[in-house]
């Protein structure tokens, strides 16, 4: 009964029972805080391209390029500014992103991601550009000439004049403890597409290495246009 075994059993099934009430107040005391902050974003041009799709069938599809520049105070100022060359111009500015950090929270993503419809397809969803923030990162965030991380493909020619695309920036608030909230910012812009396409580039593959050759797309000055 009072052996060391006994009462080293002892101390640990306390010492459990203390770490889960811990963890327990820890996500109680966050769980109904609002994350949610205000977001705004400007788009102030907008690039439309009709490509050939080399990831499905050999058939050419709407195709936007996004390059742009960064300068953020994170975790103070939160402004966050994006310049294209090609593609979507846009700019956020998300304030008091500071009050998402608290005890509970280890890290956010952040994503821009577009939204629209098609005839096709009632809800259309592109993730733009991500970012990840940890706790303690540094405020200031200056990227230049940064490219989309991800192309904004169109299974199809829905992008050509279409006039509803949504950008919205959103954010995983990463937990030490708990549930893992979805957030949307408080402010979106839409976005109306061009009805012709950019002329002046055209695209070529390399595909390198078999059996499962990678593939690399290349941009080319060419005097012909794209649109058809």
């Amino acid at each position: 009964m009072n052996t060391v075994l006994s009462r080293a059993n002892s101390l640990f099934a306390f010492s459990l029972s203390v770490m889960a009430a811990l963890t327990f107040g820890c996500f109680i005391t966050t769980a109904f805080k609002e994350r949610s902050v205000p977001v705004r974003i400007a788009v102030s041009r907008v690039m439309l391209k009709n490509v050939e799709d080399f990831t499905g069938p050999r058939e050419r599809s709407d195709l936007g390029f996004v390059t742009f520049d960064v300068t953020a105070d994170i975790l103070y100022k939160n402004k966050i500014s994006f310049k294209n060359k090609i593609g979507i111009r846009f700019s956020l500015t998300c304030s008091h992103l500071q009050t998402i950090f608290d005890w509970n929270v280890k890290q956010l993503f952040l994503y821009l991601s577009a939204e629209y419809s098609t005839k096709n397809n009632a809800l259309n969803q592109v993730v733009l550009w991500d970012k990840i923030i940890l706790r303690g990162d540094s405020p200031k965030l200056l990227l230049k000439d940064m490219k989309s991380k991800y192309f904004f493909f169109d299974d199809g020619n829905g992008l050509k004049g279409n006039r509803n695309v949504t950008l919205t920036l959103s954010w995983n608030v990463v937990p030490n403890a708990g549930i893992l909230p979805l957030v949307t910012g408080s402010g979106h812009v839409s976005v109306p597409f061009p009805d012709t396409y950019e002329t002046a580039k055209s695209f070529q593959t390399v595909c390198i290495g078999p059996p499962f050759p990678s593939c690399i797309l290349f941009l080319r000055e060419t005097p012909h246009s794209l649109g058809r």
